[in-house]
């Protein structure tokens, strides 16, 4: 059996290869099937290598965490990702009257929806279509986090940089409640993945057209002047 999956970066060191070896165990045969004895022979070491490296369970599993962390940062590149409309002046700023502030909040949601939008679909389509493996790791681990308090702060800390990026993202784009609409977001993309992978819409893949017409409805109810842009469709589709 090959140490690694075809979309999995190449492995620049023993660690990697261990750790990327155990995220593609718990997606291939559960959280029972994650041995340090498994990941040594599914990876092709001498027996041990794994023992070595992370001595009890507890450390092989915070291994695959971190490992699973780097790799779906990797997912969507830091170019990728819109940049916000930072040096738009605020209405005061203007000198616009008494209302251009509000203005100026919808007239960014509208113009960063599209942005936001095509980054949040691109990035669902490519773990439906390419990372699926890293889905069902991130499932088992999730699972497993909740009984296992030290690897819950582990994962959650992974977890803070995916989710403070998209908290700026909507800030920029004129959010009224960032961190509220985030936690929206990211559960909507979560529910979205995870449907699709291992719930009742496994089957087919939404296109990156779908996914992001539905991303552009959902900002349009949370950014301001979001809804008239977009005309409450969306992109259109490819």
């Amino acid at each position: 059996m090959n140490a690694r999956d075809d979309h999995a970066p190449p492995a620049a060191s023993r660690p990697q290869l261990i750790a990327d070896t155990a995220l593609r165990l718990l997606a291939e045969r559960g959280m029972r099937g994650l041995t340090h004895r498994a990941v040594d022979e599914a990876a092709g070491l001498p027996q041990g290598s794994t023992s070595n490296l992370a001595r009890t369970r507890a450390a092989l599993l915070e291994a695959a965490v971190g490992r699973l962390a780097e790799r779906e940062a990797a997912v969507l590149t830091p170019e990728e990702l819109p940049r916000p409309q930072r040096d738009r002046p605020s209405g005061a700023e203007a000198g616009a009257g008494p209302g251009a502030g509000a203005a100026s909040g919808a007239a960014a949601g509208g113009a960063e929806v599209p942005a936001l939008a095509e980054a949040l679909s691109l990035a669902l389509h490519r773990y439906l279509t390419h990372h699926r493996e890293l889905l069902l790791a991130r499932y088992e681990l999730a699972l497993e986090a909740t009984r296992r308090p030290p690897l819950r702060e582990v994962y959650d800390r992974a977890g803070r940089a995916f989710r403070e990026p998209v908290v700026a993202m909507l800030a920029a784009a004129g959010s009224a409640a960032p961190e509220r609409h985030a936690l929206s977001v990211v559960a909507w993309c979560d529910g979205v993945l995870f449907s699709c992978t291992a719930g009742q819409f496994h089957a087919a893949v939404p296109t990156r057209a779908a996914l992001r017409t539905s991303c552009a409805e959902l900002l349009a109810g949370m950014l301001p002047g979001a809804g008239a842009s977009q005309g409450g469709t969306g992109v259109a589709g490819e």
